[in-house]
């Protein structure tokens, strides 16, 4: 590969991701401007307050992900197993059995117990 492309490809991957995010934003604020005051009467928002939106509800419902998401799931997977150690076969399948019976309702589906 030419050292010229290399150049290109690294300023394309550092450039990209930030104009990304402002034309998102750019278009939350678009969307929140055209739509939400005449729908529920709400105010309209800047630019700034519509990329205070996407950063929250990134923390809110997109939760985080790469090193950091990685090393809470491998905690909490062995924490189950540091768990399941002192168990017999018996505890085990009776402690999968509970956890597929509160699982496989669904969020809409739960008994009323």
């Amino acid at each position: 590969m030419n050292n010229k492309y290399k150049k290109s490809w690294w300023f394309c991957l550092v450039l990209c991701p930030p104009i990304i995010f402002l034309g998102v934003t750019w278009i939350v604020m678009t969307l929140w401007n055209c739509l939400l005051p005449e729908i529920l009467g709400v105010k309209s928002i800047s630019f700034w307050q519509a990329m205070g939106i996407l950063v929250l509800s990134k923390i809110l419902f997109g939760g985080f992900h790469g090193k950091f998401g990685q090393g809470m799931r491998d905690m909490k997977e062995k924490h189950l197993q540091y768990k399941m150690e002192g168990m017999s076969d018996e505890e085990k399948e009776k402690f999968k059995e509970i956890w597929k019976q509160k699982c496989s309702g669904g969020f809409f589906n739960k008994n009323n117990e």
